[in-house]
Protein backbone atom coordinates (compact mmCIF):
# COMPACT_ATOMS: atom_id res chain seq x y z
CA UNK A 1 0.00 0.00 0.00
CA UNK A 2 0.93 3.52 -0.72
CA UNK A 3 0.70 6.26 1.62
CA UNK A 4 0.51 9.70 1.34
CA UNK A 5 0.62 12.21 4.64
CA UNK A 6 -0.49 15.79 4.01
CA UNK A 7 1.43 17.64 7.22
CA UNK A 8 4.42 18.71 8.69
CA UNK A 9 4.48 18.26 12.17
CA UNK A 10 5.01 15.84 15.29
CA UNK A 11 1.88 14.73 14.81
CA UNK A 12 2.38 13.65 10.89
CA UNK A 13 6.01 12.23 12.20
CA UNK A 14 3.97 9.69 14.53
CA UNK A 15 1.46 8.92 12.08
CA UNK A 16 4.09 7.83 9.70
CA UNK A 17 6.32 5.85 12.33
CA UNK A 18 3.44 3.56 13.31
CA UNK A 19 2.57 3.07 9.18
CA UNK A 20 6.52 2.15 9.07
CA UNK A 21 5.98 -0.87 11.86
CA UNK A 22 2.79 -2.37 9.25
CA UNK A 23 3.83 -4.96 7.00
CA UNK A 24 1.41 -3.57 4.46
CA UNK A 25 2.81 -0.25 3.91
CA UNK A 26 4.82 -0.51 0.82
CA UNK A 27 5.99 2.90 0.63
CA UNK A 28 5.66 6.58 2.70
CA UNK A 29 5.36 10.28 1.09
CA UNK A 30 5.23 13.20 3.27
CA UNK A 31 4.14 16.77 1.90
CA UNK A 32 5.42 19.16 3.29
CA UNK A 33 6.93 16.62 6.06
CA UNK A 34 9.93 18.21 7.88
CA UNK A 35 13.56 17.04 9.15
CA UNK A 36 12.35 14.01 11.31
CA UNK A 37 9.45 12.44 8.50
CA UNK A 38 11.91 12.72 5.67
CA UNK A 39 14.27 9.42 7.83
CA UNK A 40 10.32 7.58 7.22
CA UNK A 41 9.24 8.86 4.39
CA UNK A 42 9.88 10.63 0.50
CA UNK A 43 9.43 14.81 1.05
CA UNK A 44 7.53 16.89 -1.11
CA UNK A 45 7.12 20.41 -1.35
CA UNK A 46 3.80 20.26 -1.91
CA UNK A 47 0.86 22.97 -0.05
CA UNK A 48 -0.69 20.25 1.61
CA UNK A 49 -4.14 22.78 1.92
CA UNK A 50 -4.02 23.12 -2.01
CA UNK A 51 -6.46 20.18 -3.48
CA UNK A 52 -5.25 21.01 -7.05
CA UNK A 53 -1.79 20.06 -6.04
CA UNK A 54 -2.59 17.50 -3.56
CA UNK A 55 -4.40 15.53 -6.56
CA UNK A 56 -1.63 16.11 -8.68
CA UNK A 57 0.55 14.17 -6.31
CA UNK A 58 -1.65 11.56 -5.69
CA UNK A 59 -1.88 10.64 -8.84
CA UNK A 60 2.03 11.02 -9.28
CA UNK A 61 2.98 9.06 -6.81
CA UNK A 62 -0.03 6.41 -7.10
CA UNK A 63 -1.21 7.07 -3.91
CA UNK A 64 -3.63 3.98 -2.71
CA UNK A 65 -4.43 6.21 0.59
CA UNK A 66 -3.96 9.71 1.52
CA UNK A 67 -4.02 10.69 5.30
CA UNK A 68 -4.51 14.48 6.33
CA UNK A 69 -2.91 15.26 9.34
CA UNK A 70 -3.65 18.63 9.94
CA UNK A 71 -6.74 20.79 10.30
CA UNK A 72 -6.80 23.24 7.73
CA UNK A 73 -6.32 21.14 4.41
CA UNK A 74 -9.95 19.41 5.45
CA UNK A 75 -11.89 22.53 6.48
CA UNK A 76 -10.22 23.46 2.37
CA UNK A 77 -11.98 20.28 0.99
CA UNK A 78 -8.76 18.64 0.07
CA UNK A 79 -10.37 15.03 1.35
CA UNK A 80 -13.32 15.50 -1.23
CA UNK A 81 -10.89 16.29 -3.67
CA UNK A 82 -8.82 13.24 -3.34
CA UNK A 83 -12.05 11.24 -3.02
CA UNK A 84 -13.35 12.52 -6.13
CA UNK A 85 -10.17 11.87 -7.94
CA UNK A 86 -11.14 8.33 -6.89
CA UNK A 87 -8.47 7.79 -4.26
CA UNK A 88 -9.16 6.69 -0.93
CA UNK A 89 -8.93 9.30 1.89
CA UNK A 90 -8.62 9.14 5.86
CA UNK A 91 -10.27 12.75 6.82
CA UNK A 92 -13.75 14.34 6.64
CA UNK A 93 -15.37 16.06 3.96
CA UNK A 94 -15.29 20.40 4.31
CA UNK A 95 -18.95 20.25 5.62
CA UNK A 96 -18.13 17.53 8.36
CA UNK A 97 -14.89 19.15 8.90
CA UNK A 98 -16.92 22.07 10.37
CA UNK A 99 -17.39 20.83 13.54
CA UNK A 100 -13.87 21.90 14.21
CA UNK A 101 -13.94 25.02 11.66
CA UNK A 102 -17.28 26.63 13.38
CA UNK A 103 -17.51 25.79 16.91
CA UNK A 104 -21.01 27.25 16.67
CA UNK A 105 -22.14 24.80 14.48
CA UNK A 106 -20.49 22.14 16.61
CA UNK A 107 -22.84 23.52 19.36
CA UNK A 108 -25.30 23.34 16.75
CA UNK A 109 -24.93 19.60 16.10
CA UNK A 110 -24.70 18.64 19.95
CA UNK A 111 -27.81 20.51 20.60
CA UNK A 112 -29.86 18.50 17.93
CA UNK A 113 -28.03 15.12 19.10
CA UNK A 114 -28.56 15.63 22.87
CA UNK A 115 -24.62 15.81 23.97
CA UNK A 116 -23.91 17.16 27.16
CA UNK A 117 -21.72 20.51 26.70
CA UNK A 118 -21.23 24.04 28.11
CA UNK A 119 -23.82 26.73 27.99
CA UNK A 120 -22.64 28.85 25.16
CA UNK A 121 -23.77 32.21 23.24
CA UNK A 122 -22.26 33.52 19.98
CA UNK A 123 -21.22 37.74 19.47
CA UNK A 124 -20.14 39.02 16.58
CA UNK A 125 -19.85 42.70 18.90
CA UNK A 126 -17.34 43.07 20.78
CA UNK A 127 -19.36 45.54 22.84
CA UNK A 128 -22.01 43.24 23.60
CA UNK A 129 -19.26 40.28 24.34
CA UNK A 130 -17.80 42.85 26.93
CA UNK A 131 -21.12 43.28 28.37
CA UNK A 132 -21.88 39.71 28.72
CA UNK A 133 -18.65 39.13 30.34
CA UNK A 134 -19.09 41.91 32.98
CA UNK A 135 -22.32 40.43 33.93
CA UNK A 136 -21.06 36.50 33.94
CA UNK A 137 -19.07 34.60 36.63
CA UNK A 138 -15.46 33.86 36.83
CA UNK A 139 -13.98 32.38 35.50
CA UNK A 140 -14.50 33.63 31.93
CA UNK A 141 -13.94 30.84 28.83
CA UNK A 142 -13.85 32.87 25.47
CA UNK A 143 -13.25 31.20 22.00
CA UNK A 144 -12.53 32.44 18.55
CA UNK A 145 -15.62 30.82 16.86
CA UNK A 146 -12.52 29.45 13.74
CA UNK A 147 -9.83 27.57 13.48
CA UNK A 148 -7.05 28.64 15.77
CA UNK A 149 -4.41 25.87 15.76
CA UNK A 150 -5.57 25.03 19.26
CA UNK A 151 -4.30 28.86 20.71
CA UNK A 152 -8.00 30.61 19.82
CA UNK A 153 -9.31 30.12 23.60
CA UNK A 154 -8.91 32.00 26.55
CA UNK A 155 -9.57 31.17 30.12
CA UNK A 156 -9.17 32.76 33.36
CA UNK A 157 -10.93 35.02 36.36
CA UNK A 158 -9.21 38.17 35.17
CA UNK A 159 -12.00 40.30 33.40
CA UNK A 160 -9.85 42.66 31.82
CA UNK A 161 -7.70 40.18 30.25
CA UNK A 162 -10.92 38.37 29.23
CA UNK A 163 -12.35 41.12 27.75
CA UNK A 164 -9.22 42.29 25.75
CA UNK A 165 -9.11 38.63 24.54
CA UNK A 166 -12.40 39.02 23.27
CA UNK A 167 -11.82 42.36 21.33
CA UNK A 168 -9.08 40.64 19.81
CA UNK A 169 -10.50 38.01 18.21
CA UNK A 170 -13.68 40.18 16.81
CA UNK A 171 -11.05 42.82 15.20
CA UNK A 172 -11.68 41.43 12.18
CA UNK A 173 -15.28 42.05 9.96
CA UNK A 174 -17.06 39.08 9.88
CA UNK A 175 -15.81 37.51 12.98
CA UNK A 176 -17.32 35.84 15.80
CA UNK A 177 -16.55 34.84 19.61
CA UNK A 178 -18.32 32.37 21.67
CA UNK A 179 -18.21 32.86 25.39
CA UNK A 180 -19.13 29.19 27.37
CA UNK A 181 -19.70 28.55 30.91
CA UNK A 182 -16.71 26.96 32.43
CA UNK A 183 -16.81 23.41 33.05
CA UNK A 184 -15.39 21.66 36.08
CA UNK A 185 -13.21 18.25 36.04
CA UNK A 186 -10.19 16.60 34.88
CA UNK A 187 -9.73 17.14 31.12
CA UNK A 188 -9.36 13.87 28.45
CA UNK A 189 -8.78 13.87 24.93
CA UNK A 190 -10.26 10.82 23.37
CA UNK A 191 -9.98 9.91 19.68
CA UNK A 192 -12.71 7.82 17.76
CA UNK A 193 -11.89 6.48 14.27
CA UNK A 194 -15.47 6.82 12.21
CA UNK A 195 -16.38 5.68 8.52
CA UNK A 196 -19.66 7.73 9.03
CA UNK A 197 -21.42 4.73 10.98
CA UNK A 198 -19.25 2.52 12.78
CA UNK A 199 -17.20 4.22 16.13
CA UNK A 200 -14.55 3.23 17.12
CA UNK A 201 -12.46 5.00 20.34
CA UNK A 202 -9.13 4.76 20.91
CA UNK A 203 -7.29 4.59 23.89
CA UNK A 204 -8.11 8.27 26.16
CA UNK A 205 -5.44 10.37 26.84
CA UNK A 206 -4.15 13.82 28.67
CA UNK A 207 -2.67 17.42 27.29
CA UNK A 208 -1.14 19.90 28.69
CA UNK A 209 -2.48 23.39 27.16
CA UNK A 210 -0.74 25.93 28.78
CA UNK A 211 3.13 26.81 28.51
CA UNK A 212 3.98 26.67 32.17
CA UNK A 213 4.54 24.42 34.77
CA UNK A 214 1.13 23.99 37.00
CA UNK A 215 -1.14 25.37 34.29
CA UNK A 216 0.30 28.83 33.91
CA UNK A 217 0.77 30.88 30.83
CA UNK A 218 -1.20 31.40 27.89
CA UNK A 219 -3.15 28.52 26.05
CA UNK A 220 -0.53 26.55 23.21
CA UNK A 221 -1.06 23.83 20.84
CA UNK A 222 -0.16 21.27 24.03
CA UNK A 223 3.32 21.15 25.64
CA UNK A 224 2.85 16.98 26.43
CA UNK A 225 0.63 14.75 26.55
CA UNK A 226 0.39 11.36 28.65
CA UNK A 227 -2.13 8.03 27.64
CA UNK A 228 -3.76 6.02 29.00
CA UNK A 229 -5.53 7.70 32.27
CA UNK A 230 -4.99 5.48 35.50
CA UNK A 231 -8.08 7.97 37.09
CA UNK A 232 -10.47 7.42 34.67
CA UNK A 233 -13.38 4.85 35.70
CA UNK A 234 -13.15 1.94 33.89
CA UNK A 235 -16.47 2.41 32.10
CA UNK A 236 -16.02 6.03 30.98
CA UNK A 237 -14.43 5.24 27.16
CA UNK A 238 -17.91 3.41 26.75
CA UNK A 239 -19.76 5.99 28.39
CA UNK A 240 -18.58 8.45 26.28
CA UNK A 241 -19.27 6.55 22.99
CA UNK A 242 -22.56 6.35 24.15
CA UNK A 243 -23.33 9.44 25.20
CA UNK A 244 -21.22 11.62 23.01
CA UNK A 245 -19.33 10.03 19.86
CA UNK A 246 -21.99 7.95 18.55
CA UNK A 247 -24.91 10.31 18.90
CA UNK A 248 -22.38 13.06 16.96
CA UNK A 249 -21.22 10.77 14.21
CA UNK A 250 -25.45 10.09 13.50
CA UNK A 251 -26.70 13.60 13.78
CA UNK A 252 -23.83 14.16 10.98
CA UNK A 253 -24.91 11.60 8.68
CA UNK A 254 -28.33 12.47 9.64
CA UNK A 255 -27.39 16.02 8.08
CA UNK A 256 -26.22 14.46 4.91
CA UNK A 257 -22.33 15.37 5.99
CA UNK A 258 -21.05 11.75 7.35
CA UNK A 259 -17.83 11.97 9.25
CA UNK A 260 -15.57 9.51 7.74
CA UNK A 261 -11.73 10.42 9.60
CA UNK A 262 -10.76 10.67 12.80
CA UNK A 263 -13.30 12.73 15.30
CA UNK A 264 -11.72 14.09 18.45
CA UNK A 265 -13.50 15.07 21.87
CA UNK A 266 -12.17 17.61 24.36
CA UNK A 267 -14.12 16.71 27.29
CA UNK A 268 -14.64 18.05 30.48
CA UNK A 269 -15.34 14.82 33.22
CA UNK A 270 -17.52 17.41 35.50
CA UNK A 271 -19.62 15.50 38.83
CA UNK A 272 -22.52 15.16 36.36
CA UNK A 273 -20.68 13.26 33.54
CA UNK A 274 -18.19 13.47 30.30
CA UNK A 275 -19.53 17.59 29.18
CA UNK A 276 -17.90 17.98 25.63
CA UNK A 277 -15.45 21.71 25.60
CA UNK A 278 -14.58 21.05 21.60
CA UNK A 279 -14.16 18.67 19.08
CA UNK A 280 -11.56 18.75 16.24
CA UNK A 281 -11.54 16.98 12.90
CA UNK A 282 -8.33 15.48 13.34
CA UNK A 283 -5.93 13.60 14.85
CA UNK A 284 -4.62 16.13 17.82
CA UNK A 285 -1.62 16.90 18.63
CA UNK A 286 0.26 15.83 21.19
CA UNK A 287 -2.16 13.40 21.95
CA UNK A 288 -1.20 11.34 19.09
CA UNK A 289 1.94 10.65 19.99
CA UNK A 290 1.52 9.16 22.88
CA UNK A 291 -1.78 6.85 21.97
CA UNK A 292 0.06 5.60 18.72
CA UNK A 293 2.88 4.61 20.51
CA UNK A 294 0.73 2.27 22.25
CA UNK A 295 -1.16 0.88 19.17
CA UNK A 296 -0.34 -3.02 18.32
CA UNK A 297 -2.47 -3.14 15.29
CA UNK A 298 -1.20 -2.21 12.03
CA UNK A 299 -2.56 1.26 11.51
CA UNK A 300 -2.72 1.31 7.55
CA UNK A 301 -5.34 -1.46 7.32
CA UNK A 302 -7.54 0.59 9.85
CA UNK A 303 -7.32 3.71 8.29
CA UNK A 304 -8.10 2.38 4.88
CA UNK A 305 -11.45 0.89 6.36
CA UNK A 306 -12.10 3.80 8.31
CA UNK A 307 -11.78 5.73 4.72
CA UNK A 308 -13.91 2.93 2.33
CA UNK A 309 -16.94 2.63 4.74
CA UNK A 310 -15.05 -0.97 6.49
CA UNK A 311 -14.80 0.07 9.70
CA UNK A 312 -17.13 -2.51 11.20
CA UNK A 313 -15.28 -5.38 9.51
CA UNK A 314 -11.95 -4.13 11.83
CA UNK A 315 -11.52 -6.36 14.80
CA UNK A 316 -11.14 -4.91 18.29
CA UNK A 317 -8.06 -2.67 18.17
CA UNK A 318 -5.26 -4.33 20.44
CA UNK A 319 -2.91 -2.14 22.22
CA UNK A 320 0.48 -3.20 23.85
CA UNK A 321 0.33 -2.78 27.87
CA UNK A 322 2.55 0.54 29.72
CA UNK A 323 2.10 3.66 29.33
CA UNK A 324 3.74 6.46 26.52
CA UNK A 325 4.32 10.02 27.80
CA UNK A 326 5.46 12.72 25.37
CA UNK A 327 7.36 16.29 26.13
CA UNK A 328 7.14 19.00 23.71
CA UNK A 329 10.56 21.13 23.63
CA UNK A 330 9.64 24.43 22.31
CA UNK A 331 11.43 27.49 20.31
CA UNK A 332 12.28 30.80 22.74
CA UNK A 333 9.52 33.10 22.59
CA UNK A 334 6.45 30.41 21.98
CA UNK A 335 3.77 30.97 21.97
CA UNK A 336 3.75 34.48 21.45
CA UNK A 337 6.90 34.61 19.12
CA UNK A 338 8.94 32.17 18.79
CA UNK A 339 12.47 32.54 17.36
CA UNK A 340 13.56 30.41 14.46
CA UNK A 341 16.41 29.34 12.91
CA UNK A 342 18.49 28.09 15.40
CA UNK A 343 20.30 24.78 15.23
CA UNK A 344 18.91 21.48 16.47
CA UNK A 345 20.93 18.59 17.89
CA UNK A 346 20.25 15.33 19.62
CA UNK A 347 21.92 13.10 21.87
CA UNK A 348 21.96 9.30 22.44
CA UNK A 349 18.44 8.50 23.78
CA UNK A 350 17.16 6.14 26.68
CA UNK A 351 15.36 2.68 24.81
CA UNK A 352 11.82 3.30 24.38
CA UNK A 353 12.48 6.83 23.69
CA UNK A 354 11.85 8.78 20.44
CA UNK A 355 12.00 12.24 18.73
CA UNK A 356 9.32 13.34 16.94
CA UNK A 357 10.31 16.73 14.45
CA UNK A 358 7.26 19.27 14.22
CA UNK A 359 9.07 22.30 13.18
CA UNK A 360 12.14 21.45 11.53
CA UNK A 361 14.46 21.55 8.41
CA UNK A 362 17.86 20.83 7.20
CA UNK A 363 19.71 23.33 5.76
CA UNK A 364 23.36 22.51 4.62
CA UNK A 365 23.17 19.09 6.31
CA UNK A 366 22.36 20.82 9.54
CA UNK A 367 18.39 20.98 11.59
CA UNK A 368 17.45 24.19 11.97
CA UNK A 369 14.28 25.25 13.97
CA UNK A 370 10.86 26.84 11.93
CA UNK A 371 8.15 26.89 14.34
CA UNK A 372 7.17 27.03 17.89
CA UNK A 373 6.80 23.51 18.58
CA UNK A 374 10.34 22.30 17.34
CA UNK A 375 10.15 18.08 18.77
CA UNK A 376 8.13 16.11 20.78
CA UNK A 377 10.16 13.44 22.87
CA UNK A 378 7.87 10.38 23.46
CA UNK A 379 9.07 7.50 25.74
CA UNK A 380 6.80 4.25 26.36
CA UNK A 381 7.63 2.01 28.90
CA UNK A 382 6.17 -0.48 31.53
CA UNK A 383 4.58 1.94 33.90
CA UNK A 384 3.75 5.61 33.91
CA UNK A 385 6.35 7.03 35.83
CA UNK A 386 9.42 4.96 34.28
CA UNK A 387 7.94 6.54 30.59
CA UNK A 388 8.13 9.73 32.36
CA UNK A 389 11.61 9.76 33.59
CA UNK A 390 12.43 8.49 29.87
CA UNK A 391 11.33 11.14 28.30
CA UNK A 392 12.58 13.74 30.75
CA UNK A 393 15.80 11.84 29.93
CA UNK A 394 15.12 12.47 26.06
CA UNK A 395 14.30 15.84 26.86
CA UNK A 396 18.16 15.94 28.18
CA UNK A 397 19.70 14.90 25.36
CA UNK A 398 17.86 17.76 22.83
CA UNK A 399 19.97 20.72 22.08
CA UNK A 400 17.88 24.08 20.93
CA UNK A 401 19.31 27.41 22.05
CA UNK A 402 16.61 28.68 24.14
CA UNK A 403 14.25 25.56 24.13
CA UNK A 404 11.74 25.15 27.02
CA UNK A 405 9.53 22.74 28.14
CA UNK A 406 7.09 21.77 30.74
CA UNK A 407 8.61 19.76 33.70
CA UNK A 408 5.43 18.18 35.38
CA UNK A 409 3.88 16.30 32.19
CA UNK A 410 2.02 13.65 33.80
CA UNK A 411 3.64 14.33 36.97
CA UNK A 412 0.50 14.25 39.14
CA UNK A 413 -0.96 11.10 37.89
CA UNK A 414 2.42 9.15 38.16
CA UNK A 415 2.29 10.25 41.48
CA UNK A 416 -1.65 8.35 41.83
CA UNK A 417 -3.27 11.41 41.94
CA UNK A 418 -6.54 12.68 39.75
CA UNK A 419 -10.03 11.55 40.42
CA UNK A 420 -13.34 12.36 38.25
CA UNK A 421 -15.40 14.44 40.84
Amino acid sequence: MKILVLGGGAREHALLLALSRDPAVTSLTCAPGNAGTAALADNCAVDPADPAAVVALVAEIGADLVVVGPEVPLVAGVADAVRAAGTACFGPSAEAARIEGSKSFAKQVMAAAGVATAAAQVFSSAQQCAEHLRAAPAPYVVKADGLAAGKGVHVGSDLPTAVAFARDVLAEPGTTAVIEAYLDGPEVSLFALSDGTTVVPLLPAQDFKRVGDGDAGPNTGGMGAYAPLPWLPADAVARIEREVLQPVVEEMARRGTPFQGLLYAGLAMTSTGPQVIEFNCRFGDPETQVVLALLETPLAGVLLACATGRLGDVGPLRWRDGAAVTVVVAAEGYPAAPVTGDPLTVGPLPEGVAVLHAGTRVESGAVLSTGGRVVSVTAVAASLSTARDLAYEGVAAVGLRGGHWRTDIATAAAAGEGAVP
